[in-house]
């Protein structure tokens, strides 16, 4: 399964692209889209760049499905609605191009990534690149992107191993019932 893992941000929206199995992940790539080049004002010019820019991730790598970050309120509430809606210009994105996606709490991603919930940016980073074997450090936005799509991918392995097992025990327990033993 190849995952594009999405952290939105305004000014930079970091990405990271994993391709995973049930005993390996593999880095794929990683980067920013960045809207710095346009005045802070143009609001609607900003969204435009990261939902183009999302588009050209799924043409570019074809992922199978999509993670990102669920967006918590910040002590400005002018920024918090900001994030908001460059968080939902890369969730229409990637809607609009038939991804599935998965929405993951910072929490939840640091805890996945670095065994606590309540890691640094400096420690995502350093296990980000021990786990994809990376030659050196992503940046802070990619690696957050990289995360998510980590945390995904041992979700995803996690829910079909629950989903088999629970057909097993379906065909054992109708077994069970009818007197045979298998």
């Amino acid at each position: 399964m190849r995952i594009l893992g999405i952290d939105p941000g305004l000014q930079t929206t970091g990405f990271g692209v994993v391709d995973a199995d049930v005993h390996e992940l593999r880095y794929v790539a990683s980067g920013t889209i960045s809207t710095t080049h346009l005045e802070r004002g143009d609001l609607p010019a900003r969204l435009k760049v990261l939902f183009d820019g999302i588009g050209e991730l799924r043409e570019r790598y074809q992922p199978d499905a999509a993670a990102i970050e669920i967006v918590f309120v910040n002590v400005n509430p002018q920024s918090t609605l900001l994030l908001g809606q460059a968080r939902g210009a890369c969730v229409t994105a990637l809607v609009a191009c038939s991804l599935p996606v998965a929405e993951y709490l910072p929490m939840q991603m640091k805890q996945a990534v670095a065994g606590t919930g309540k890691a640094s940016k400096a420690e995502v980073q350093q296990m980000v690149k021990r786990l994809l074997n990376l030659p050196g450090l992503p940046g802070k936005d990619a690696a957050d992107a990289l995360g998510l799509a980590i945390t995904h991918a041992h979700a995803a392995i996690a829910t079909a191993r629950i989903q088999e097992a629970g057909k097993v025990a379906r065909r054992n327990t109708s077994a069970y019932k009818t007197g045979r033993v298998i």
